[in-house]
């Protein structure tokens, strides 16, 4: 393979699709680092599904790509009225810390990345008279359409979900991306950037999508369902327990948020370990879940005690899921693995947050305890 085919598989291995990738390898050809951007919409609290785009965001920067992590401030206000701009200015310094903490634990040199809040260039004029003109070229049936797997969908739209896809379309522009990287839930508005922005004399971009984590419970892991996610902050008790509870039918294979879990986060966080490892670039705490004595082509391993078979070893996932669908495999051992393997990749995350008094400061203001209404008072009986 040439050095510019080693470096395209490198941006886009493990992805569950691309589309436009040939602008991608025009560049790498012209001897041109790529230029991306990921962005989140800081509401709910951030969950372990974050692990995948973070976990792909290391394979951009060791290609070479240039970064750019978007805080998306008025994305997150615009989404439903989630949340009032007041308190989406206080996630967003949460996001921040818990983003940089995460990328840290899985071994990122964050220092390579770029960070950017929405709001800092989404007020301008020149982005409001883009806002306009792209208002005036998009019917309402294709906005509502773009966004119907990321705007919260209800019976009386707000005309505030109707605008987020057009923005999102606009930040590839302003943020002078060459590619948008984002879940598979994303398609539909990289399918409408593409169509929209040359209608402005701008160029369409590439867009590249990760698969979608499913949650605990079968679902899709979100922020809004306590039951289908393990926030980062997540005790190693309340963790052990979320998983013990989660759904995973023995032989299951179809639908088991606990598997995927292991291929979409695990093993990827895994590999990248031994790569860096191999690069001697890796530290104590960045150690691949693998146990003292496996085989030298592991990249995951089970402890389980010697007189059930004693630990398990795999060189890959499919060899993993093989087995479990054979019955070999135990959903108790598996999610045994699973539990250890998470709670290590937490602890830095958590004593990151401990260490840090302005962490702990956006946590509170970010996500303020509920205050139930007051009680009214029994009217005395005459």
């Amino acid at each position: 393979m040439s050095t510019t085919e080693v470096i395209y598989d490198l941006i886009t291995r493990n992805l569950q699709e691309v589309l436009g990738g040939d602008t991608i390898k025009n560049l790498l050809i012209e001897g041109k680092n790529p230029k991306c951007y990921w962005g989140t919409a800081p509401t709910g609290r951030p969950h372990i599904g974050y692990f995948v785009p973070l976990t792909k965001i290391a394979d951009f920067l060791r290609a070479g790509v240039e970064v750019t992590i978007l805080l998306a401030d008025v994305h997150a206000f615009l989404d439903n009225l989630k949340a009032p701009i007041e308190l989406v200015q206080h996630r967003v310094q949460y996001y921040s810390h818990v983003i940089r903490a995460v990328l840290s634990a899985i071994g990122v040199p964050i220092n390579n990345l770029k960070f950017v809040v929405g709001s800092d260039y989404q007020l301008t004029r020149e982005y409001n008279m883009d806002n306009y003109r792209l208002c005036a070229l998009v019917t309402e049936h294709d906005a509502k359409k773009a966004g119907a797997e990321v705007v919260k969908q209800v019976t009386t739209p707000l005309l505030s979900g109707l605008l987020y896809p057009g923005l999102q379309a606009l930040d590839e522009e302003y943020l002078g991306c060459d590619f948008q990287f984002g879940g598979a839930d994303q398609r539909k508005i990289f399918t409408f950037a593409e169509a929209t922005l040359p209608k402005l004399g701008y160029r369409k971009r590439a867009h590249l999508m990760n698969a979608m984590l499913p949650g605990l419970t079968g679902s899709k892991m979100s922020s809004s369902d306590p039951n289908s996610k393990i926030d980062f902050l997540d005790s190693p008790a309340v963790v052990r327990k979320k998983i013990k509870n989660a759904f995973c039918e023995e032989g299951n294979i179809a639908e088991n948020g606990v598997l995927s879990f292991v291929k979409a986060v695990l093993i990827p966080i895994s590999k990248l370990r031994i790569e860096r490892q191999e690069r001697g670039e890796a530290t104590e705490n960045q150690r691949p879940f693998v146990l003292d004595g496996a085989p030298p082509s592991t990249v995951f391993s089970i402890a389980r005690p010697e007189k059930w078979g004693g630990p398990m070893h795999y060189s890959s996932f499919e060899d993993m899921e093989q087995e479990f669908a054979e019955r070999k495999l135990h959903p108790g051992d598996l999610k045994t693995g699973v539990t250890d393997a998470l709670i290590s990749l937490l602890e830095p995350i958590q004593k990151a947050f401990e260490a840090n008094v302005d962490f702990q400061q956006a946590a509170k203001n970010a996500y303020p305890p509920d205050v139930p209404p007051p009680k009214e008072a029994k009217k005395k009986k005459v």
